[in-house]
């Protein structure tokens, strides 16, 4: 079968190949065989063929193959399933080895696609909705059931959109932030009840001090981190917190800088890969969740372009692309 691996850490457009690989295992009892046609390059995907920065690079004695998340249609069924059928379309997260053809995955990842979805929604149905619910819990718990004003970077990103649709549901005073006027200006259209600021204006920080009240935020969560990180602290009300959840800027900053103890603040980590550490009937609930928000919203799940697996070097450089709206999709036949 067709996949993109890599044997050693190192820059993705470099490191990854499109190669043949032995397929999967066929399915022991609770698991299914699915054979995937579409899955999508999410910034962690990239950062796990990179390494975490300052983190070691290392070369692997196995080729290693990148994604957790996709959708396909079942090939075969392990003993003891009942609900899965051969030709099924499911979409799945978090599976090893998603950017290939074949996955051999435990049922209670795998999950049913609505009916009337569409591939490319499937394919995007589970990380982007489950990062929204897991952000969401971390911002109400820094908010310690006072509701305060809350700071996003990355705001035109697919989980940003999230974010801004269950700001105005939920009625969270969200202040969005972007890199352009452009962007700004998109994001004002989509969502004209939420003030959107661009990083680009030089006086972005006191757009975002009138935009708070004057207060600051009590809460920023934060997609960017990087040289970012200083000027976002200091957008932060005494006693608010920091909530990282992802690396998409460069540089760094000194944690000291940040003047930490004498404002009282959190700086808080959260990740997609905390989620398992959820109940399974808490899973399910949240599961449930992505797949009724993909079926009612799936405008929120944009695709910005979609590559055959073997043009993984063009989908990576889009990713990278400024300006690009959406998740890049690697795609594959059916048969």
């Amino acid at each position: 079968m067709r996949a993109i691996a890599y044997d050693q850490h190192g820059e993705a457009g470099q490191v990854l190949r499109l190669s043949e690989q032995p397929a999967p295992a066929a399915p022991a009892a609770g698991q299914v065989r699915v054979r995937v046609l579409s899955r999508p390059i999410h910034p962690g995907d990239l950062a796990g063929v990179e390494s975490l920065p300052g983190g070691p690079r290392q070369r692997f004695a196995t080729p290693r193959i990148s994604g957790v998340e996709g959708m396909g249609v079942i090939e075969t069924v392990g003993e003891g399933v009942q609900d899965l059928r051969p030709g099924q379309r499911v979409a799945f997260f978090p599976v090893p080895a998603a950017w290939s053809e074949l996955v051999t995955a435990p049922t209670d990842l795998v999950v049913p696609v609505p009916q009337g979805l569409s591939d490319e929604t499937a394919a995007l149905m589970l990380v982007n909705p489950l990062t929204l619910l897991t952000s969401l819990r971390a911002v109400e718990d820094a908010q310690h059931c006072q509701a305060g004003p809350v700071v996003q970077t990355a705001a035109g990103s697919s989980v940003g959109k999230l974010v801004s649709a269950a700001a105005l549901k939920h009625g969270i005073p969200l202040v969005n932030l972007v890199r352009s006027a452009t962007g700004a200006q998109t994001l004002r259209q989509r969502f004209p009840g939420l003030p959107t600021i661009s990083t680009a204006d030089a006086d972005w920080r006191t757009q975002v001090q009138d935009a708070t009240g004057g207060r600051g935020a009590q809460v920023v969560l934060d997609a960017v981190g990087g040289s970012l990180t200083g000027e976002l602290a200091w957008l932060l009300a005494d006693g608010g917190t920091l909530i990282t959840y992802g690396q998409l800027g460069s540089g760094s900053t000194p944690l000291e800088s940040l003047a930490l103890a004498p404002r009282t603040l959190t700086v808080r980590g959260v990740s997609i890969g905390q989620w398992m550490a959820r109940t399974p009937e808490e899973r399910a609930e949240d599961v449930a969740f992505a797949a009724r928000l993909a079926a009612t919203a799936p405008e929120l799940f944009e695709v910005a372009a979609r590559y055959d697996l073997a043009d993984f070097a063009k989908a990576v450089d889009r990713v990278r692309r400024p300006g690009k709206s959406g998740t890049v999709l690697l795609t594959s036949p059916a048969s």
